[in-house]
């Protein structure tokens, strides 16, 4: 696996997962994917609002 690539599990709610699912589905994705996508839309609002995050590895 890609060192880039983390592993987590998610602990939610089973009917909001599949309601997730289906917007994931109709948006041609996977649950996964949308995921991503909405991790990368919120840390780009996140950063536009507070400036960029600096991480020391």
């Amino acid at each position: 696996m890609d060192d880039k690539l983390l592993r987590y599990t998610l602990r939610v709610d089973r009917l909001l997962f599949q309601k997730f699912r289906y917007i994931a589905d109709s948006e041609g994705r996977s649950a996964n994917k949308e995921i991503e996508q909405y991790l990368k839309r919120r840390v780009a609002e996140y950063e536009k609002e507070n400036g960029k995050i600096s991480l020391d590895e």
